[in-house]
């Protein structure tokens, strides 16, 4: 996948299948220094979607793992957003969830602080 001039991929998985890339889902952390970090998900071999959300729009990482999961070593990160096209970004069956959710987390935290957006939790 291409992205714009001077971006840097800082991580990248396939969607597994048996702890095998297998897939057509794509999986891309993506930062352009100083303007933007994005988390892509591209699926497809003839045709493409693409879907896209600034990392700062997160609010929530939760990671699932099923028997499945645990004996191929993979796992589902699940992340809400305040995107309105995608509110919630699966990142399905990927190698080593545990380092991906500390890195989506800290990227988010950072980000957020960078752009001085807060998270505002209500409680009832």
């Amino acid at each position: 996948m291409k992205f714009e001039k001077g971006a840097e991929v800082i991580w990248q998985d396939r969607k597994r299948h048996f702890g095998l890339p297998w897939s057509f889902y794509r999986y891309y952390l993506v930062k352009k220094e100083g303007e933007w970090v994005k988390l892509f998900r591209h699926k497809g071999f003839l045709s493409a979607i693409i879907h896209e959300t600034n990392v700062y729009r997160c609010n929530d990482i939760s990671m699932q793992r099923s028997l499945i999961d645990l004996i191929f070593r993979t796992g589902t990160i699940e992340i809400m957003t305040d995107d309105a096209d995608t509110p919630v970004f699966h990142l399905r069956h990927i190698a080593h969830p545990y380092e991906v959710r500390d890195l989506l987390s800290n990227t988010i935290e950072i980000e957020r602080k960078k752009r001085g957006v807060s998270l505002t939790e209500i409680r009832h």
